[in-house]
């Protein structure tokens, strides 16, 4: 597949009509991972590669006669043979430098694997307005786009976007980032000629509640919705309402990160009957009232995310209205206490995932574990940082929760050796275990040599009671479980998680793979 293409070669099929070779194109203007396009900038995301991309390149397209006629290679070409379709399925295997390096092949591979990139990310830089229609002429089947741009560059502004989106009406998946020149104008061209928009993602932009508005009106098929810093919206006064359009009748998840009018989303959420998934991360202003109206006769949500709000065991309470519901995120919320806990695990029986960050405010602890660990024994996963439960509520969730598979405990000041053995003795379905921050010893690793029979990974991290001897007598003792250890003495301890679930700081949760 490395050697070049030969005219003269028997059986070759016909050489395939010349693209037009448009101008040189900077290879800054292509973002990592996504693209590969000879005549484009790519930032490689292979570290080999990292110096070069620093520094802007500039490699044209291959001319009609380069790579294709070659007096060093000999022999016949055995990819001529093949269909394009082929070819492109074998590009798909291909790494990123790997495509980028077989498209300077030859014209045909330069053709193909462009109309079989469905991926591509652009540095939305406004010098990249010329090189559009070059760039989405070769990418003439992209359907995910990424475009993003640095604070210190001017973005592409709304005349751009609306070429992008008459070019690429193919589109299904769009991201926006740091696009500060792009108005409601811009939007609302996107919605009326991207209408098979189903998931879109806009952060740090300029435009308001019209642009969003824009394409909840025109893209029936929008199922995923993610606003982060949308400084359109960010002004204190009292925001349009957002919603519902035709987009409610097919939107399954939300995502609201740090805006100061969140609240003006109700109308949407309240009329997305399908919606699943809500997010809420670090958004101004009481959340209670907006807990307590979108969940009244929403039975269908699945997964709800909060981080960082001003919400209330009455916000609480309201989520336990949901009984379909399945993981649940309560991080950096200090007014939620047990009492908001109770509630939930009272009703929302179904519960697989629980993760909490009490902040190290001590108003979660042993009563709402407790009845979590009574209500909700369907559990699998229990993340708790910053919480400081006793073996009793230890000792309720090692004897009840007998599917739990995944626990991690950071932070906790009351987690020791009697709180592990209890787990190691009890935890029968315990695959990862993650201990960070906890005044744990070699006794407790001890512990686990002998119980949790179905452990395959345990983390153990800035626990200073634990030695390099217990966890080599742990790995003796059971040679197929992987045990991280790192010693460290503890640091400050602070958690919050991404609009994506990922630990962003301080203590972490162990990688919990699996649904």
């Amino acid at each position: 597949m490395g050697q070049s293409h030969s005219s003269s070669s028997a059986g070759a099929a016909p050489a395939p009509p010349a693209i037009p070779m448009g101008p040189v194109v900077p290879t800054s203007l292509l973002a990592p991972a996504m693209s590969s396009a000879p005549g484009m900038y790519l930032r490689e995301s292979n570290s080999s590669l990292r110096s070069t991309a620093r520094s802007p390149l500039y490699i044209s397209m291959p001319e009609t006669d380069d790579c294709v006629e070659s007096s060093e290679v000999d022999g016949p070409d055995y990819t001529s043979d093949l269909p394009d379709d082929i070819l492109a399925c074998i590009f798909q295997f291909l790494s990123t430098g790997d495509r980028k390096r077989c498209s300077l092949v030859c014209q045909r591979w330069l053709l193909v694997e462009g109309r079989s990139r469905h991926r591509l990310s652009l540095n939305a830089q406004s010098e990249i307005i010329p090189l559009i229609p070059c760039i989405f002429f070769r990418f003439d089947s992209v359907s995910k786009l990424a475009l993003k741009c640095d604070r210190r560059s001017i973005s592409i502004s709304d005349d751009a976007l609306i070429l992008i989106s008459n070019l690429s009406k193919n589109l299904t998946r769009l991201k926006l980032r740091g696009c500060r020149e792009l108005t409601d104008v811009g939007m609302a061209a996107l919605a009326k000629n991207c209408k098979g928009l189903k998931k879109l993602s806009c952060g740090s932009c300029t435009f308001g509640t019209k642009g969003i508005n824009a394409v909840l009106d025109h893209c029936s098929a929008l199922e995923e919705l993610s606003v982060k810093r949308l400084r359109g919206m960010n002004d204190r006064g009292v925001a349009e309402p957002i919603g519902p359009g035709v987009a409610a009748s097919s939107l399954k998840s939300l995502c609201l990160k740090e805006l100061y009018n969140g609240q003006c989303f109700e109308r949407l959420v309240v009329a997305s009957k399908k919606l699943r998934t809500l997010k809420l991360f670090g958004c101004f202003g009481d959340w209670d009232r907006f807990l307590e109206t979108v969940t009244d006769g929403n039975s269908n949500l699945v997964e709800i995310h909060l981080e960082r709000l001003q919400v209330t065991d009455m916000g609480l309470s309201a989520i336990s209205k949901c009984l379909n519901l399945e993981i649940l995120h309560i991080l950096r919320t200090p007014e939620c206490t047990n009492l908001g806990l109770v509630s939930v695990a009272g009703n929302c029986k179904l519960l697989r995932k629980l993760h909490i960050d009490g902040w190290r405010t001590n108003r979660i602890g042993d009563e709402g574990l407790i009845a979590v660990a009574k209500q909700c024994t369907n559990l699998q996963e229990l993340v708790l940082i910053g919480v400081n439960p006793t073996s009793s509520s230890i000792t309720a969730v090692a004897s009840n929760c007998q599917k739990l598979e995944r626990l991690a405990l950071c932070g906790s000041q009351t987690i020791g050796d009697k709180e592990i053995s209890s787990i190691a003795a009890k935890c029968t379905a315990l695959r990862k275990l993650c201990i960070k921050g906890c005044p744990i010893s070699d006794h407790g690793m001890e512990a686990l040599a002998w119980g949790c029979p179905n452990l395959v990974k345990v983390k153990v991290k800035k626990c200073p009671g634990v030695t390099c001897e217990a966890v080599d007598s742990l790995r003796a003792r059971r040679e197929a479980l992987i045990v991280n250890l790192d010693a460290v003495a503890v640091e400050t301890l602070d958690a919050s998680t991404s609009d994506g679930g990922a630990q962003e700081d301080g203590q972490e949760p162990p990688p919990m793979a699996g649904t």
